[in-house]
């Protein structure tokens, strides 16, 4: 296994942001375009834009627009760490995200963590944001219990839709 030292990206949100979903960590793909869920079989986008009733947006600004348009904050809870390739289970030395600073800078009511990497992580070093903390199914494609129902009543209890 051949580990490479890897920096996340930067948060995407403003003011208005009522819902931060956390990844891990960018995959290989994601880093290569040098924005989120950059995987073409991620079921991220998809899920997130069949919510809201649109399309995909083709380029990393439309994505960055649709989010903030939506009041969603992404980010990671890994700023840098060592990887092998994309493999969760493989990162070490990580630098943790000040993912309670993006909480006072948004406002959110919510945040989604996007897996069981980024709850474990939130959850040991800010145990206090986990009232307000759900883990979800993560939307990788290497995750066989993905379910799209799990996302949209979660996204339901914030957005009052459905």
């Amino acid at each position: 296994m051949e580990f490479v030292n890897a920096e996340g990206f930067a948060p995407v949100y403003n003011g208005e942001s009522r819902l931060i979903i956390l990844g891990s960590f960018p995959s290989v793909k994601s880093r290569a375009i040098g924005f989120y869920y950059g995987h073409p079989q991620n079921r991220f986008w998809k899920t997130v834009c069949a919510y809201f009733g649109e399309e995909v947006p083709p380029d990393v600004a439309g994505k960055r627009e649709f989010l903030l348009r939506n009041r969603v904050a992404l980010w990671d809870v890994i700023l840098s760490c060592e990887i092998a390739g994309s493999s969760d289970a493989s990162i070490r030395k990580e630098v943790v995200a000040d993912v309670p600073a993006l909480v006072r800078a948004t406002g959110a009511e919510r945040i989604f963590c996007n897996g069981s990497k980024s709850f474990e992580l939130l959850s040991e070093r800010f145990p206090e944001l986990l009232p307000m903390t759900e883990k979800l199914p993560s939307t990788s494609p290497a995750n066989p219990r993905f379910t799209y129902a799990a996302w949209k009543d979660a996204l339901d209890k914030i957005f009052h839709r459905g």
